[in-house]
């Protein structure tokens, strides 16, 4: 009697370990909404999210709500310090939709656009077939740049940062914004041509400057490098969000290539040496 108690009481002891094991999982995947895709999103990040919603992150965000069945439903926070402790990890919201891979502060997603910076010059102009940071050409020409941003090294090793104008890389979009400015800049011929983020640049160029075109650096070889793989960001210890996500991407990355590309972002392949050519 007293071996069979003992054993009545490992067993006992085991289920109940069994049960709170499973309680911890059921509330790490309760943080998820099952009622609204809630999205962190920065309210005046042109062109990638806005708050009127006409960012390409806004209406991709749109897709993977349609995919889920679910509404979209916003935490507005500036892209900037404090951005995920904020809005994702306060638990206001539980997706990200655009964060570079491998970032610690996030759970990535696979990835679901790999893209590069952009030389961006007048359409019609000497520089319009330039693509790459080395040609001579540029030599002399006040380019723009953010500063801080990779490109900057690139361009010190081809003798173009002493002309240089730079923009300011952390600031609060609401209020400043250094993409439009330096483009701006760039048709009032206050600086000869630009380098932006594809993704920003790219976008841009295509819906409010016809004149001027965005051209990949697919050619800088040498460190650091100009392309970088964007996943959706999750927090940390949500793996069956993730893997969740992961599944809707796979399946949806044909439809995302072609609303991205639409937007005017250059995707280029995951080694970055090739401009990808999507058919819209």
């Amino acid at each position: 009697m007293r071996a069979l108690a003992k054993a009545q009481a490992i067993a006992t002891a085991a289920i109940l370990s069994i049960a709170a094991a499973g309680i911890g999982h059921a509330q790490t995947s309760d943080l998820v909404s099952t009622n609204a895709l809630r999205v962190c999103a920065d309210p005046a990040n042109d062109p990638m999210s806005n708050k009127d919603g006409t960012g390409y992150e806004n209406k991709l965000a749109e897709l993977v709500a349609a995919k889920l069945d679910l509404p979209v439903h916003y935490t507005w926070y500036p892209m900037a310090t404090g951005f995920v402790r904020n809005s994702l990890n306060a638990k206001k919201c539980d997706i990200i939709i655009g964060y570079a891979q491998g970032h610690e502060l996030v759970l990535n997603t696979n990835h679901y656009l790999t893209s590069v910076y952009t030389l961006i010059v007048p359409k019609d102009g000497a520089l319009a077939d330039v693509t790459a940071l080395s040609d001579d050409r540029l030599k002399g020409l006040k380019i723009g740049v953010i500063a801080g941003s990779p490109p900057s090294t690139h361009m010190a090793r081809n003798g173009l940062i002493g002309k240089a104008k730079a923009y300011n890389l952390f600031v609060d979009r609401r209020h400043e914004s250094p993409t439009l400015d330096m483009l701006a800049d760039l048709e009032n011929g206050e600086i000869d041509a630009a380098i932006l983020w594809g993704p920003i640049g790219g976008p841009l160029v295509k819906t409010d400057h016809p004149n001027l075109v965005a051209i990949p650096l697919i050619k800088e070889t040498l460190p650091p490098r100009l392309y970088f793989r964007i996943t959706m960001g999750v927090r940390q210890g949500e793996k069956v969000w993730q893997r969740k996500l992961n599944s809707l991407i796979r399946r949806n990355q044909d439809e995302i290539n072609a609303l991205l590309a639409n937007a005017g972002v250059p995707l280029i392949t995951d080694l970055g040496d090739a401009v990808m050519d999507i058919t819209q």
